[in-house]
């Protein structure tokens, strides 16, 4: 059944019950208006801190306790986050709705998937020491379900906007853009440690070839975008200043494919007949190898064009939290691999990254809580400043 839409001119202004308020009636929980899904990001940067931090090889004493607690730290901080877009769309409804809307905004919508997931497999991985392993179990199965329903929805609802609704140019295309296709990685790589709780037979075949399928699915949606994302920096030069952190966001799937590679393959002997469990283990190091070499050498890049950035005047923003996630997702690959292979490089190698990971965070942290007692963080966005133009020498 066909309903006519009535245009709306051009020059007015949408009235305030059009936007949810009744008439008269001031806006409630003023200070969440601009709450956008970008508030994921330091949920996440916090729950990889404890999960990388716990696998490492070092025998520390007081490490893991000290990894549990940042862990309950992220799921008080999932918890308020959540409560928060909650308020967010239940009182600036019309704001939540731009940001879907809005091709800047909208890819950040995949960080609620991966804040469910990475709070979730902490569970199983640190926080059970606190809670139990039951409660642990519980809490990461609920996570997991829901993170992964959510990731896929994302998945294919933020693209299909892309191509019917928003419009980007050329100079617009960031790694921004991959958040909503990493999602779907972040299931693959920790739903094998739900594997060994289930029933042996069709219940765990089941959810590992599942989670192989994610990892499929999300690689190859990432080698679309990928290129888009090197090209666009070779042609339009480097991303505007507050942008420039996005770098980082390439690690995401890099990193997480080599991680949910080595998980597959340590959850593939005895739930997946013979020779499967081999050729898993000798893909995740054929794959994660090459990989993860890569992935140093967009980090070396993307560090380059940081330092370049913050000479040039790059301030703190939410954006800063694209440091940590995805540079821990390339901890627990280098762990990983170091796992199947006996490697002591790929262990150096995991524990120079958690190092690199844990300044990231350290310093996004101390920033976003002085900019949430300032007030700064929950103000509307400012207009960037213009950039300074790049000198060009005159030839003859």
């Amino acid at each position: 059944m066909a309903t006519a839409v009535r245009p709306v001119h051009p020059t007015r202004r949408p009235s305030t019950t059009q936007l949810g308020v009744r008439p008269g009636a001031r806006p409630r929980f003023p200070a969440l208006r601009h709450f956008g899904p970008h508030w994921y990001a330091p949920v996440m940067g916090t729950a990889i801190v404890a999960t990388a931090g716990a696998g490492l090889p070092l025998d520390v004493p007081g490490v893991r306790a000290a990894c549990a607690a940042v862990w309950a730290l992220a799921l008080l901080a999932l918890v308020t986050v959540v409560c928060a877009r909650a308020l967010h769309w239940i009182h600036h409804r019309d704001q939540a709705r731009a940001h879907l809307l809005d091709p800047a905004v909208a890819p950040f919508q995949g960080c609620l998937s991966m804040a469910l997931l990475a709070v979730g497999g902490g569970a199983l991985v640190v926080g059970r020491d606190w809670t139990g392993i039951r409660a642990a179990l519980a809490l990461d199965v609920v996570l997991y379900g829901a993170g992964t329903v959510t990731g896929l929805v994302v998945a294919v609802t933020v693209p299909y906007l892309m191509i019917v609704r928003h419009r980007i140019d050329p100079a617009g295309i960031t790694p921004v853009l991959l958040l909503p296709l990493v999602a779907p990685m972040v299931s693959a790589a920790l739903g094998p440690l739900l594997v060994p709780y289930l029933p042996a037979g069709q219940a765990r075949q089941t959810l590992l070839l599942g989670c192989l399928a994610l990892f499929g699915l999300s690689l190859l949606a990432t080698l679309l975008v990928l290129p888009l994302v090197f090209g666009r920096l070779v042609t339009a030069g480097p991303l505007p200043l507050a942008l420039t952190p996005s770098l980082f966001l390439v690690l995401g799937p890099l990193g997480q494919s080599a991680t949910a590679v080595t998980h597959l393959a340590d959850a593939a002997p005895g739930t997946v007949p013979a020779p499967y469990p081999h050729g898993l283990t000798v893909f995740a190091v054929l794959y994660g190898v090459p990989v993860l070499g890569f992935a140093l050498l967009w980090l070396a890049l993307a560090a380059a064009l940081v330092v370049r950035a913050r000479r040039r005047g790059m301030g703190f923003s939410l954006a800063w939290w694209a440091f940590t996630f995805p540079v821990g997702t390339c901890a627990t690959g280098a762990r990983g691999l170091a796992r199947l292979t006996g490697l002591v490089a790929l262990d150096a190698l995991a524990v120079a990254l958690y190092a690199l990971l844990l300044a990231a965070w350290a310093t996004a942290a101390v920033c976003t809580a002085r900019g949430l007692v300032s007030g700064e963080l929950l103000a509307a966005p400012r207009p960037a400043p213009p950039e300074p133009r790049p000198a060009t020498a005159r030839t003859r």
